[in-house]
C-alpha cells in the first residue's frame, strides 16, 4: 500500500509538472505570435496615419507651371507658395487623434504613444511633438524590448515638382509599455491556464489528502481492533480461569474463597459490560437525545458524585485529586448522564496516563466567566505533543503510548467527550507539553444562557 501511494503520487507529481511546462511554452508562443501580430497592425496605423498628413498636407499646395516662371524666380516664388509643413498645417492634437482613431480602427484601442515630427530644416529638435516624446524617445535607446521606435518619411508618391521643394519630413512613433499590452491582450488565455492549472492542483491535492485520511483511518480502525480483541479477551479469560478455579474440590468446600471468585467473576463481567456498553455508545450515540433529555445541573453537586465514582481507582494509583470548586454559580442545563460521563472521561484519562514513576496529581476546578463556568481538568501526566493534541478527539485515535496495553481503552472516550460538550453548547480545548502534563478546559453556558 505505501509503495502504491508513492508511485500514485510521483506519476501525480510528473503529470502536473508536465502539463504546467507545455502550458507555459503554449503561452510563451501564444505571446510571441500576439507580438508580431501586434507589431503589424503598428505598421498599418503607421501607414494609414502617414498617408492622411502627406495627403492633407498637399492638398494645401499650389499647383504653379514652372517652366513659365523666370529661372531667377523659381526658388523665391515656391518658398512663398509652397505646401506647408506638418507643423504647420497640423497641431499636437488633431495628429494625436488620428493615431487614436487608427489605433481604435486596428484593435489596438488603448495602446500607449508618443510621436514627433522632424524637419531638415530645425536642426534644434521636433518640428512638432507630443508632451513626453523626449523621456520615452531616451528610455526606447536602452529598452528596445519595451519600446518600439519607428521613423516614417512623410513624402508624397507623386510626381510633382512642387513637392521637392517642401522640406524634407519624418515622423517618428514610439509605442513603450508593449510588453504589457501583448500581456493584456492574451490576458484571458493566461487566466484560463491559471485556472486550470490550480484546479488541477486543488484535485491532486485533495486526492492526497483523501488517501492519507482514509490510509490513517484504516490504521486507527486496525488499532480498534486489536484494542477491543485484547480489552474484551482479558475479562474473558479471567472468568474462564476463575471458572476452573470453581471446580477445584478444596475451594468448593471454602466459602470465603467461592465467594472471593464469585465477586472477581461479577468485576470482570462488569467491567467487559462497561466496554461493550462504550462502544454501543459511540456507534449508536443520538445528539437529539442528549438534547432532549436536559435537566438541570449543579455541577459541584455533579464533582461529588464523580468524586465518590473514582475514590476506588484514585486509592490504587496512590493519586492526589484535589477539588477546587470556585464558581459562584454553578447551574447548567445537562443531560443527567450524560453530562456525568463526560466529565468523568477526562478525569479518567488524567489517571490513564499518568507517569509509571510518579503518583498522579490532578487538580479539578471550576470558575466563572462571564456568563459561563469554566471546568478545569490539570494532571502532572506524560503530555503531548502538537501532533497528538490535534487528533486526541478524533474517533479511534490513540496516542502511540496507549497502543502498548498498559492504557485500556479503545480511542472513544475524548471522541464522545468533544461530542457531549458540544451537545450542551460548550467548547472544550486541550494545552500540553510532552513530559509535563495536560490541562483540559471545558466551558458550558450557565442556566438561563441557554435554555
Amino acid at each position: 500500500m505505501k509503495k502504491l501511494f508513492s508511485l500514485i503520487t510521483v506519476l501525480i507529481t510528473l503529470s502536473l509538472i508536465g502539463i504546467i511546462a507545455i502550458q507555459y511554452s503554449w503561452l510563451k508562443n501564444v505571446a510571441a505570435i500576439r507580438k508580431d501580430q501586434i507589431a503589424g497592425k503598428v505598421e498599418m496605423v503607421e501607414f494609414e496615419v502617414v498617408e492622411a498628413l502627406v495627403e492633407e498636407k498637399m492638398r494645401s499646395a499650389p499647383q504653379l507651371p514652372l517652366d513659365v516662371l523666370p529661372k531667377g524666380a523659381q526658388d523665391q516664388i515656391m518658398q512663398l507658395l509652397g505646401p506647408q509643413t506638418i507643423a504647420e498645417r497640423f497641431s499636437v492634437k488633431e495628429v494625436q487623434e488620428k493615431f487614436e482613431k487608427a489605433f481604435e480602427a486596428n484593435g489596438l484601442k488603448g495602446a500607449k504613444f508618443e510621436f514627433a515630427v522632424l524637419s531638415n530644416t530645425n536642426d534644434y529638435g521636433p518640428e512638432l511633438a507630443s508632451p513626453d516624446y523626449e523621456r520615452h524617445y531616451e528610455l526606447g535607446l536602452k529598452d528596445s524590448a519595451n519600446h518600439w521606435i519607428h521613423v516614417w518619411p512623410l513624402v508624397s508618391l507623386t510626381e510633382d515638382e512642387t513637392t521637392s521643394l517642401a522640406p524634407e519630413e519624418k515622423l517618428v512613433l514610439i509605442i513603450y509599455d508593449m510588453q504589457d499590452f501583448v500581456l493584456r491582450s492574451v490576458s484571458w488565455m493566461i487566466g484560463v491556464a491559471v485556472l486550470f492549472t490550480l484546479i488541477i492542483i486543488a484535485a491532486f491535492y485533495l486526492t492526497i489528502r483523501t488517501i492519507l485520511t482514509q490510509k490513517k483511518l484504516s490504521e486507527m480502525k486496525t488499532d480498534f481492533i486489536n484494542n477491543m480483541t485484547h480489552e474484551l479477551r482479558t475479562p474473558l479469560a479471567t472468568i474462564a480461569i476463575a471458572v476452573d478455579t470453581l471446580k477445584n474440590e478444596k475451594v468448593i468446600g471454602n466459602r470465603d474463597q467461592l465467594l472471593s471468585i464469585g465477586q472477581i467473576i461479577k468485576n470482570e463481567n462488569l467491567r467487559m459490560n462497561t466496554q461493550v456498553e462504550q462502544i454501543l455508545q459511540a456507534a449508536q450515540l443520538d445528539i437529539n437525545q442528549v438534547l432532549k433529555g436536559k435537566v438541570e445541573l449543579h455541577v459541584h453537586e455533579v464533582m461529588k458524585k464523580i468524586q465518590d465514582k473514582f475514590a476506588l481507582q484514585v486509592g490504587e494509583r496512590n493519586a492526589q485529586v484535589t477539588y477546587h470548586l470556585n464558581a459562584s454559580d454553578d447551574g447548567v442545563m445537562g443531560h443527567p448522564v450524560h453530562f456525568v460521563n463526560m466529565i468523568s472521561n477526562l478525569i479518567d484519562n488524567a489517571l490513564k496516563y499518568s507517569k509509571e514513576d510518579i503518583a498522579p496529581v490532578i487538580e479539578v476546578t471550576t470558575e466563572n466567566s462571564r456568563r459561563n463556568i469554566v471546568i478545569t481538568v490539570k494532571d502532572n501526566g506524560i503530555g503531548m505533543t502538537k501532533d497528538t493534541q490535534s487528533k486526541i478527539f478524533d474517533k479511534f485515535y490513540r496516542a502511540h503510548t496507549g497502543n502498548v496495553h498498559n492504557v485500556k481503552g479503545f480511542g472513544l472516550g475524548l471522541n464522545y467527550t468533544r461530542k457531549m460538550v458540544e451537545a450542551h453548547n460548550g467548547t472544550i480545548l486541550v494545552k500540553s507539553q510532552l513530559g509535563e502534563g495536560s490541562t483540559f478546559i471545558v466551558t458550558l453556558p450557565l442556566k438561563g444562557i441557554i435554555g
